[in-house]
């Protein structure tokens, strides 16, 4: 709301995008909220969700047309416009366009696709809408609603649920109970591969759509490559192109399901175009669909702290100085961060491994390694944190 609170009422189309089940729909319910305490009258609202099955007859942008007209005629102040899933939609972005330049009146709109800000929607509404991409709950909004259920819970024991549970904000309405969790996370996955990825791209091979998400969630920040993908299925007797491979990465991706992090070479100051890593949305839908979490807490504490980069606003690369690895570069205008992400540092070849990663970099920028240790092992300058305070930290700048 902070971020979207400064673009209330003026004229730019207010687009909130994200995976599937969110919150967006409740972030356009907290701005009529924000609407009516500044006086504004719900009279002046309309809106439609187009997943409804009762506004199925307004999903061409004629018969929308014809329905707002209609409605925004007799008003004689500002008409506030909230459009729920409007990829649902045909032609959506003339429509869209039509209301801002006839009426008088805000514009909010929601999708479960990155490409609804491409193309088409580029061309009618360039520099007129403003993007906020709704992320699941964080470990601090998580902890939250987790204390609201179960008072006094141990740190540790609060992050080890965290770790399996993720942060769909649903689950609090099932009382983070684990088995109806993990059924609700499943059917979420579900609705999300068979709605907004084989639907939304006519998919016709949906086994091989699965087996390459099932590919990305046991080598979740990982690097690899899709011609890598492409030989291991060769070694299972699955002929498949890597662009083929490209292609179904690349729906997940629009579809908000994962999200692909480039390499970056520190002393080249090049992006490198292969071996990628992948991270997923939600870390709980990968312990409801794969399981394992707590085998591959590494991974998963890595997928943690990723999207915690992400709801901050940083831009984010993997980098490679030499023959090191640097799990994150993170920036944000003027600031730059690295962070290093490990499970324990149980022994000195683990604490050389961490801390040594950062032997080639000059800069004064904050360095940081994350583990799931206690005690503080800071050192030559480079910030030691227990994972669980890190992601509660106000800034890390």
């Amino acid at each position: 709301m902070s971020r979207i609170r400064p673009f209330i009422g003026n004229e730019l189309i207010k687009v909130l995008t994200g995976l599937r089940r969110s919150g967006k729909s409740v972030m356009l319910e907290l701005v009529k909220d924000e609407l009516t305490k500044q006086g504004i009258s719900s009279d002046q609202f309309i809106s439609y969700n187009f997943e409804d099955m009762k506004n199925a007859q307004l999903c061409t942008a004629e018969a929308l047309h014809e329905e707002i007209s209609r409605r925004v005629k007799g008003m004689k102040s500002t008409a506030y416009l909230f459009f729920d899933e409007i990829q649902e939609v045909e032609r959506w972005e003339k429509c869209i366009n039509s209301f801002r330049v006839e009426f008088d009146c805000d514009i909010y709109i929601t999708g479960s696709n990155a490409k609804l800000l491409s193309g088409d929607l580029a061309t009618y509404l360039a520099g007129r809408y403003v993007e906020f991409v709704v992320f699941p709950f964080s470990y601090a909004e998580f902890s939250e609603m987790y204390e609201e259920v179960f008072r006094n819970t141990p740190k540790s024991e609060l992050f080890s649920k965290f770790m399996l549970l993720g942060g769909m904000p649903y689950l609090w309405n099932l009382r983070y109970s684990q088995e109806p969790s993990r059924q609700y996370l499943e059917d979420l996955y579900n609705s999300v591969v068979l709605k907004d990825i084989v639907k939304r791209n006519k998919v016709r091979d949906v086994d091989l759509l699965e087996r390459i998400i099932a590919y990305v969630f046991s080598n979740t920040g990982t690097t690899f490559s899709a011609t890598a993908v492409a030989k291991y299925f060769k070694s299972e007797n699955r002929v498949v192109a890597p662009d083929t491979v490209l292609n179904y990465l690349k729906y997940c991706q629009d579809a908000f399901l994962i999200y692909r992090v480039p390499r970056e070479d520190l002393q080249g100051k090049k992006l490198l175009t292969v071996n990628e890593k992948y991270y997923i949305a939600d870390h709980g839908i990968r312990e409801a669909v794969y399981g394992s979490n707590m085998k591959d807490i590494n991974l998963v504490l890595e997928n943690i702290v990723f999207m915690e980069l992400l709801r901050r606003g940083y831009k984010v690369t993997v980098g490679k100085a030499g023959t090191k690895e640097i799990d994150f570069i993170c920036q944000k205008q003027s600031e730059k961060l690295y962070i290093q992400v490990s499970y324990l540092l149980a022994s000195p070849e683990t604490i050389e491994h961490e801390f040594g990663a950062y032997d080639g970099i000059r800069d004064h920028f904050p360095k940081y390694v994350v583990s799931l240790d206690e005690f503080d092992m800071s050192r030559n300058g480079i910030r030691h944190k227990n994972v669980w305070d890190f992601l509660l930290m106000p800034e890390w700048y």
